[in-house]
């Protein structure tokens, strides 16, 4: 199964997408594969990370932050704002795809897991994920 979803996400930082993709697995009947997972977009990522305490998404988001700033004088691709140069690098450091086995119909992450979308842009995004489930 290929399956293609819209998410409006926020502003910048980490949303959890964990029981959307959920859902699409065990919509699908899948017991036994692999999911993965593509998001069509240059300026955002996807990610596995902790889902429990909201301060290590915070601490990841700053530490992004410090490493890529916005509004660099060096940057030259600068058409759709001082957050699009920084977002394309972001993204680039980061993911587009994610893999994730599937057993006993459910994705086992691991307690403390949950799998993001990282809005890297400022202002609010629909973004489209490519998702395959087979066996």
């Amino acid at each position: 199964m290929i399956k293609e979803i819209e998410l409006t996400v926020g502003r910048r930082g980490l949303h959890e997408i964990t029981s959307e993709i959920q859902q699409l697995v065990q919509e699908s009947g899948l017991k036994e594969g692999l999911c993965t997972l593509f998001i069509r977009h240059t300026s955002a990522s996807l990610l596995i990370q902790e889902n429990a305490d909201p301060s290590c998404q915070r601490d990841l988001e700053e530490w992004m932050e410090r490493l890529v700033p916005r509004g660099d004088p060096l940057y030259t691709h600068i058409d759709e704002g001082l957050d699009d140069m920084p977002g394309h690098i972001k993204s680039m450091l980061t993911q587009s795809s994610l893999s994730v086995p599937v057993v006993d119909g459910r994705l086992p992450l691991g307690t403390w897991q949950g799998i993001f979308l990282w809005e890297h842009r400022e202002r609010n995004h629909t973004r489209k994920l490519m998702i395959h489930l087979g066996a």
